[in-house]
């Protein structure tokens, strides 16, 4: 029967199954899919300021430590503080080492003064030639244990007169020297580098 109306063409726009939803408001229960899109314009077009980048997840701990000024003041004064102990310490390592030398010094000469009695039965005996056989072999070697330790005889006729090292015993005067000189030797002296351990007993002539 034909009810006069045409029969609807394939692909009419009327409604119907075959015809495209576009432009129309979605169905209940269904969810709008909208574009998403990333805006990298460098200049915001509202403002146009720079835009700055967001950080990293690197960048937060960085921009900490930025926040975190070195405190100069405290690090000078550490600085001082250890410069200072360095210096003490090398100054009570120098002490020590000054206090040690010093009190090995003074052992040695102890000793060394208590054997110059010995010493100068020594040299008695050598002048007047009773010097020899086994005594004469330990007398050398005594010799040469406080030459070893640096013992230094001085005092000879002929050298000028120094009361830093010179004991004056007898004096008198006489043209033939321009300048108090040792004329006579009673008493060698001894003496361990610049340390006198006994001067020398002398005789000295002084110019008239």
């Amino acid at each position: 029967m034909n009810s006069g109306f045409p029969a609807p063409e394939p692909g009419d726009r009327g409604s119907g199954a075959g015809v495209p939803r576009q432009n129309q408001a979605p169905e209940p229960g269904e969810e709008e899919q909208g574009v998403r899109f990333r805006d990298n314009r460098k200049v915001d077009p509202q403002t146009g300021e720079v835009r700055r980048p967001a950080p990293t997840a690197a960048e937060p701990e960085q921009a900490t430590e930025t926040q975190q000024p070195v405190d100069s003041e405290r690090v000078e004064e550490l600085t001082k503080d250890l410069q200072r102990v360095t210096a003490e310490y090398a100054n009570y390592r120098k002490r020590v080492e000054r206090d040690r030398d010093l009190a090995r010094n003074n052992a040695i000469a102890a000793v060394v003064t208590d054997l110059l009695p010995t010493i100068d039965d020594i040299g008695r005996a050598r002048e007047h030639g009773g010097l020899d056989g086994g005594f004469k072999a330990v007398a050398e070697a005594l010799e040469g244990v406080a030459g070893k330790y640096g013992l230094e005889a001085f005092g000879a006729e002929g050298e000028p007169f120094d009361p830093v090292v010179h004991e004056a015993m007898t004096s008198d005067t006489s043209p033939e020297v321009s300048e108090p000189t040792v004329t006579r030797v009673y008493q060698v002296g001894y003496r361990i580098g610049d340390r006198v351990l006994r001067p020398a007993r002398v005789g000295v002539t002084n110019n008239e």
